[in-house]
C-alpha cells in the first residue's frame, strides 16, 4: 500500500488517479457471457462474498458486511448490482485474511478485504481490476515519542507494529527499524498493543489510520509513508485461481469506475479520511 499518486492526487480524487492496467485479457465467462444465470457461482443464483472478521471501517460499518454500508460492503453491492443481483441473492461468508489468499478451492465467489495486488499473491488467486489506489499510514497515540516525528529517520528508531500478512507490514519492514515489526493477528490486537505501549506506533492503509485515530482517545496521525516504486498500490477483490468469474467482476467493477459509482463510494465513505503529511 505504498503509492506516490494517491499522497500527490488526494484520497477524495482517487478515483481519477487509478489506473486500470490490471485487467484480466478475457472477456466474460468461458461461455462469452456475463449474464447472471451463466455465471458458475458456488451456489446457483447466489453470489457469495467473503471477507474477514472484525471487518473495520470506513470498509465495513458494524462489523457487518451484509448492511452494504462501508465502503467495501457498498462495492461488493455496487458489482452484484453489475452482474444482475438483487440484493437478496448476496450472501456472506467470513475468512480470515491469509486464508483468503491461500492456494486452494474457495468458500466464496469473490472477497473484499482490502487485499493489495501484488505478484506473489497472483500465483495462488485471481485479482479483479482494480477499485481503489492505496497508501500507508503511520497512527499512533499523542503520549507516544512517534507522535513528535516528522520525517523517515524519526520512525527508524520507534518500535512499528501491524497486521500479519498485509503490505502495511511490508511497507512497515520497509521503514528499516533498529527494532523488529511486532506482528498482530488483527487490527483490534494491534490498537490495544498500541494503547498498552508495547509499540509505539502503527502502520495502516491510510483509510484505516483515520479510522483507527478516532477510535483512540488520544490517537493522531504521524503521516503517509511515500511511494517505493512509480506504480500505485491497488486493492483488488480476490477469486479462486482460475475463476471463470474473474473477468465478468472486472468487467463489472471497470464500469463502476466508468460510471463514476466508485468516485461517489469513496466520497461517501472514504471522505473523512482527508490527507495527511507524507513522510521523507
Amino acid at each position: 500500500m505504498l503509492t506516490a499518486t494517491v499522497a500527490a492526487c488526494g484520497l477524495l480524487v482517487l478515483a481519477g488517479c487509478a489506473p486500470s492496467d490490471e485487467k484480466p485479457a478475457a472477456s466474460g465467462t468461458a461461455g462469452g457471457t456475463c449474464d447472471k444465470a451463466s455465471l458458475p457461482t458456488l451456489k446457483s443464483g447466489v453470489l457469495t462474498f467473503g471477507t474477514d472478521q472484525p471487518a473495520y471501517p470506513p470498509w465495513f460499518v458494524d462489523d457487518d458486511p451484509a448492511n452494504g454500508k462501508g465502503f467495501e460492503s457498498a462495492v461488493a453491492y455496487a458489482v452484484a448490482g453489475k452482474l444482475g443481483y438483487d440484493t437478496k441473492d448476496v450472501r456472506w461468508v467470513r475468512v480470515p485474511f491469509n486464508a483468503a489468499i491461500a492456494p486452494g478451492p474457495k468458500t466464496f465467489d469473490a472477497n473484499l478485504n482490502e487485499f493489495s495486488i501484488t505478484d506473489e499473491r497472483k500465483q495462488a488467486v485471481d485479482f479483479s481490476s482494480p477499485y481503489y489506489d492505496v497508501t500507508q499510514a503511520v497512527v499512533t497515540v499523542k503520549s507516544s515519542p512517534a507522535a513528535k516525528v516528522s520525517t523517515l529517520d524519526g520512525l527508524r528508531a520507534l518500535r512499528l507494529g501491524a497486521q500479519v500478512g498485509t503490505t502495511s507490514y511490508d511497507a512497515a519492514k520497509a521503514v528499516g527499524t533498529t527494532a523488529p515489526i511486532a506482528v498482530y493477528n488483527n487490527n483490534d490486537d494491534a490498537k490495544a498493543a498500541l494503547t498498552n505501549g508495547q509499540i509505539d506506533a502503527l502502520v495502516v492503509d491510510l483509510p484505516t489510520a483515520f479510522a483507527v485515530q478516532s477510535q483512540l482517545a488520544d490517537g493522531a496521525i504521524v503521516g503517509q509513508l511515500p511511494s517505493g516504486t512509480g506504480k500505485p498500490e491497488q486493492f483488488g477483490i480476490v477469486l479462486d485461481k482460475g475463476s471463470a468469474l474473474t473477468a465478468c467482476v472486472s468487467e463489472a467493477v471497470d464500469a463502476l469506475r466508468t460510471d463514476g459509482t466508485l468516485t461517489k463510494l469513496q466520497q461517501q465513505w472514504l471522505a473523512e479520511a482527508g490527507n495527511a503529511p507524507v513522510l521523507t
